[in-house]
């Protein structure tokens, strides 16, 4: 296994592979993440902040960030109307987080090693409406702006779009990034659909 070092932007919100993710950026420690990022092409470390009730065990690494984490490539930026840089992250890799320290511009960085990407998996009949429903988001305008490019055939890419979209608890997409067979992703996201239309 090997370990290297990362440097980790804790966030509300949880990035999957694949998924993009708006942010706008106005603490120093961040402005100069995403300017050393931008000019060396490389990845930072997006990782969940645990809340509450939604910490079911304390994290090995700390005990207010996720174990399990997703490399961010920024893919767009701009100037936002309030003077504040927004940019626009794309989820990589995964990766274990095994311990962080906060240098002492308040950054953290964190040991973490690569989980190694899934082989693609081919789309199956009995998970067809949860494509349906994908297809269905993509025409929304907020998710267009996005300009997501998920591979339709490819269930991973699928599961983990539609996970990204949804308008889920954090802890249940959380939970998601971790799963490693895509029957427990798909089955996952098949029961949540469920749940959300029986409310309706």
């Amino acid at each position: 296994m090997e370990v290297s070092t990362m440097s980790l932007f804790p966030l509300s919100g949880v990035l999957l592979p694949g998924g993009r993710v708006p942010l706008q950026i106005f603490e120093q420690r961040y402005l100069d993440l995403v300017r050393d990022c931008m000019k060396s092409g490389q990845p930072f470390g997006v990782v969940w902040i645990r809340r509450g009730a939604e910490v079911s065990q304390r994290g090995k690494a700390s005990p207010d960030l996720g174990d399990v984490g997703c490399s961010a490539h920024i893919v767009d930026w701009d100037q936002l109307p309030n003077g504040l840089l927004g940019i626009t992250i794309e989820g990589g890799e995964r990766f274990d987080l095994h311990t962080t320290e906060t240098r002492a511009n308040g950054l953290v960085v964190g040991e973490v090693s690569s989980r190694s990407h899934p082989q693609p998996v081919a789309m199956e009949a009995r998970w067809q409406s949860l494509l349906d429903v994908l297809k269905s988001l993509e025409a929304h305008p907020h998710v267009q702006r996005l300009n997501l490019t998920p591979d339709f055939d490819d269930a991973w890419q699928v599961g983990w779009a539609l996970a990204q979209l949804l308008p889920l608890e954090e802890y249940a997409k959380y939970e998601m990034l971790g799963f490693s067979d895509i029957d427990e992703l798909m089955n996952a996201l098949d029961k949540t659909l469920n749940e959300i239309s029986g409310e309706a």
